[in-house]
This record gives structure tokens, C-alpha cells and sequence, in this order.
């Protein structure tokens, strides 16, 4: 009789401490499954060495540049360039990693990231917007030593409908290919959309060979007064923002032939059109502005 007592008295005892023992393995395994695996749809970057590094490099750059324009040796500073491209390559492989094969650019990553470049595009408008201000203040009420009009006395402007006009024609059309191999590629037309940002690439190299022509031929440097400070800062530092919007397409053209990008996946690509779109807008306002009502 106490024999038929103890048997079920034990064997609950057993299939207690037992379903105890399954209930804590789970919590252990949740437990550690929430330490591996990230649950925050933001990007918690690691520690990066880039961010001193290319300010070493920068600093290097910033001191060749000071140097080389007061005729000073500074052979030893030219590693800075080195240092600035080793950067450059680390920190954009790093990137890449991180956003096309670890999965960490989630939305809200992505979300964060287009509100800051809209933010650098507002920045960029407002550097080109100082310099405009410039060329209007001047150009609106032209000072006496200027002989009281504008164009200055003595400055034989260029002829918009010539270098110029062909260079509007050059950016409007590369802006319309950049927007078809971004559509094609939305559509999944792979070799399409790599057909057009070639073309895309070869028009906006055509536009800075033809605007050195122009820096050649133009009868004014910009020592030449107020109008040649002007007209120099605003269509070089804008040749300056085509070079970098081309140095982008190219590495999207790369990523492109590395089947980095998806046709829901392009986030880089999709800024580079944008700052492309951004660069073909200012040229708009050079031409119209610079060119035409300004001569």
C-alpha cells in the first residue's frame, strides 16, 4: 500500500522539477538568443578608427596646401593624401559591409541616413547661394573704380550661346540618362540602367573637358576685379561639385557591376542621383544668371 503511495507522489515530483528544467533552458536560450541578435532597428556602430584617421589626413592636406602656396617644402606632408585615400577606402568598404551584406542600413537606418543627406544638400545650397549674393550685390549697384556699370569696364564676357550652352545641353541630357538607369534598374533591367550611367559618366566628363576649354579661352582670369572673382569661384566651384558627383556615379557604376544594388536596395545610388540632380539644377542658375543676364 505505501509501495502504491510513493510511485505517483514521486513521478509528479519528477515531472515537475523536470518541466522546471525545460521552462529555465528556454528562458537561457531567449536569454542569449536577445544578447546575439539585435532587436533595435537602429545601427549601434562599433569603435572606428576612420573618423582620426582622416582627420590626420585631412590636416596633411589642409598643411600641403598652405605650404605648396608659400613656397615651402613639404614633401613629408603629402602623406596626409595617402593617409586621406586609405581612409576613404577603408571606411567606404566598411559601409558597404554593413549596409548590402550584414543587413544593418534596416529602414529607420536608411530613414536617418536621406534626412541627413537632405541636410548636406541644404547646406550645399546655401554655400552656392553666399557666392550668388555675392555676384547680385555687385552686379545690382556697381561701384564707382567698376566705371559705374556691369559688366565691369574692360571685361569681354563670354558668349553664353557657344561653351556654355553646349554645356547646359551636356548636363540636362546626363540628367535624364541618370533618371532612366535609375528606373531601369527599378524595374530590374540590369544591363539597361549600366548602359545608361555609362553614358551617363561620359556626357559629365564631356562637361568638364569642355569647361576647361572655356577656363582657356576666356580673356579674363580671376584677378580680374569683382566679376572675375565671381565668375570663377561660382562656375569652379561648381566644376568642383561635377567632379565629385562624377566620382559617385563611378562608384555606383561599380557597385552596380558587383550586383551590389537590388531593385528595392540602392540607397547609395539614389543619393548620387539626387546630388547629380542637385549639380545640374546650379548649373541652370549659372547659365541663366552668370551667363546670360550677368553679361
Amino acid at each position: 500500500m505505501m509501495m502504491k503511495l510513493f510511485m505517483p507522489s514521486s513521478l509528479s515530483l519528477f515531472m515537475s522539477l523536470k518541466m522546471k528544467s525545460l521552462s529555465y533552458s528556454n528562458y537561457t536560450s531567449r536569454r542569449m538568443s536577445h544578447d546575439i541578435l539585435p532587436r533595435s532597428p537602429y545601427h549601434v556602430l562599433d569603435p572606428s578608427p576612420w573618423p582620426i584617421l582622416m582627420a590626420v589626413g585631412l590636416w596633411g592636406l589642409a598643411m600641403t596646401f598652405i605650404c605648396w602656396a608659400n613656397g615651402v617644402s613639404c614633401n613629408m606632408l603629402l602623406l596626409g593624401a595617402g593617409i586621406a585615400a586609405m581612409v576613404v577606402y577603408g571606411w567606404t568598404r566598411d559601409l558597404v559591409n554593413e549596409g548590402t551584406f550584414q543587413g544593418f542600413h534596416t529602414k529607420k537606418v536608411q530613414s536617418g541616413l536621406t534626412l541627413g543627406f537632405i541636410l548636406f544638400l541644404v547646406s550645399e545650397l546655401m554655400l552656392f547661394f553666399s557666392f550668388f549674393w555675392g555676384f547680385f550685390h555687385s552686379a545690382l549697384s556697381p561701384s564707382l573704380e567698376m566705371g559705374c556699370c556691369w559688366p565691369p569696364v574692360g571685361i569681354d564676357c563670354l558668349d553664353w550661346s557657344k561653351a556654355p550652352l553646349h554645356n547646359t545641353a551636356l548636363l540636362v541630357a546626363s540628367s535624364c540618362t541618370v533618371t532612366s538607369s535609375h528606373k531601369y534598374l527599378k524595374a530590374g533591367n540590369f544591363n539597361s540602367a549600366v548602359a545608361m550611367l555609362i553614358l551617363t559618366v561620359f556626357l559629365s566628363a564631356l562637361f568638364v573637358k569642355n569647361q576647361y576649354g572655356e577656363y582657356a579661352w576666356s580673356s579674363f582670369t580671376i584677378a580680374d576685379g569683382v566679376y572675375g572673382s565671381c565668375f570663377f569661384m561660382l562656375t569652379g566651384l561648381h566644376g568642383m561639385h561635377v567632379m565629385g558627383g562624377t566620382s559617385g556615379l563611378l562608384y555606383c557604376l561599380v557597385r552596380m557591376l558587383a550586383r551590389h544594388f537590388s531593385s528595392t536596395h540602392h540607397l547609395a545610388y539614389t543619393f548620387a542621383i539626387w546630388y547629380w540632380h542637385f549639380v545640374d539644377i546650379v548649373w541652370l542658375a549659372l547659365f541663366f544668371i552668370i551667363y546670360i543676364w550677368g553679361s
